[in-house]
């Protein structure tokens, strides 16, 4: 099957608990910081450590969403060379999670994305994605088959989410917190810890970049999706979802497994998670292929729907830099997982493409493939 046409990438930011630059941030990575601190609680979790973001400041978990859906699209746009957004569509992606907090509202769940476009003077209803931790990845994706089916020449997309108790309870309950910290593929992980941030990206097709002469981070060659339909939050132990998702991602680029220098794993830390993902990464690439595999949730915490747009910031970021951040918390290497993974410090990289693989409650796989010319 011939390739699908490339997508530019002109223009990205982004929100972390470890800042909102995205070089101060990278150097961060690089480090092998964390954004994980001590969160006041009112009930009872299993791990009172979340990483949270040093704006916008306190408030309630709706507006503070917003709020950091509109800086961070903002600051896309800006990066992309644009003043203002002018005829470009909005996809947002998130899990939701700032409405579980207080009183229902009567509003649609949905307003929120309105009101992020409505604030940046998009022209047209935005479009909202909830899939869980992958909503910011299908967010991204969206945007691509938008635009390669010449449904929009300019797309902004991304997710967001913010920290809220909610969510730290429900994992709590639901035994995928960690008691520890999180490290992913590392055989003491026991689980995941909450974070909070943003992340957009700025995709044109290649006639709209050219037409303003605007040179591109790289490209979004490829993307795949799946649903394992295992459980609602138990994945496939066989791995076959994030399998298909990756192959489809490889597939639509016309990308050989070979060729992927870097992959930016799911990596939230808790053992079924891990294992499915090392299973799937050994049965697509081979014991002996040679991708770097590295995860950033040790870093950021599990930023749940804007996770996946966050994680394909920094797989871009890995290509451009031709470094790999080391993976934090990361000191026992699971031998389940048979890919390089960096330990305590970075790696060198040569390569020009890179894969970022998101796996959602629900079964909600999603792979994005990226292209940056050496």
């Amino acid at each position: 099957m011939p390739a699908s046409r490339p997508i530019a990438l002109t223009g990205m930011a982004w929100v972390t608990p470890l800042g909102d630059s995205l070089d101060g941030v990278w150097r961060r990575l690089l480090a092998c910081e964390t954004g994980f601190v001590e969160v006041p609680h009112t009930v009872r979790l299993k791990n009172g450590l979340a990483a949270p973001c040093a704006w916008p400041p306190d408030g309630p978990a709706d507006g503070r969403m917003r709020a950091l859906g509109v800086s961070t699209l903002k600051r896309a746009l800006a990066d992309a060379g644009l003043t203002e957004i002018g005829d470009a569509d909005v996809v947002i992606g998130t899990s939701l999670g700032a409405f579980l907090e207080g009183e229902p509202e009567s509003a649609p769940l949905n307003r929120y994305a309105d009101t992020i476009a409505e604030e940046v003077g998009a022209k047209r209803p935005p479009i909202s994605v909830s899939t869980a931790c992958s909503s910011g990845a299908d967010a991204i994706l969206v945007a691509a088959e938008m635009i390669r089916a010449g449904a929009a020449e300019r797309v902004v997309c991304g997710g967001v989410d913010v920290l809220t108790t909610s969510k730290r309870l429900a994992h709590s309950i639901l035994g995928t917190m960690s008691a520890t910290t999180l490290r992913a593929f590392d055989v003491r992980h026991d689980g995941t810890l909450i974070g909070e941030g943003a992340g957009f990206m700025v995709l044109e097709s290649v006639e709209a970049a050219a037409a303003r002469a605007r040179t591109p981070f790289g490209h979004l060659r490829g993307v795949g999706a799946a649903n394992d339909a295992a459980g609602m939050t138990t994945p496939d132990a066989a791995g076959l979802g994030a399998r298909y998702a990756m192959e489809r991602s490889l597939a639509d680029a016309g990308v050989a497994p070979s060729e992927i220098g870097v992959v930016n794993a799911h990596g939230s830390g808790t053992p079924l998670n891990d294992a499915t993902e090392a299973l799937a990464l050994r049965d697509l690439f081979g014991a002996g292929a040679s991708p770097i595999v590295f995860g950033t949730k040790g870093n950021f915490g599990h930023s749940l729907g804007a996770t996946g747009a966050i994680e394909a910031i920094a797989t871009v970021l890995a290509l451009r830099n031709q470094n790999v951040p080391p993976v934090y918390g990361l000191e026992q290497p699971d031998p389940a997982m048979k890919l390089t993974v960096p330990a305590r410090v970075p790696m060198s990289l040569r390569a020009r493409y890179g894969m970022s693989v998101t796996l959602g409650f629900g079964g909600f796989d999603t792979s994005l493939l990226f292209e940056v010319p050496s």
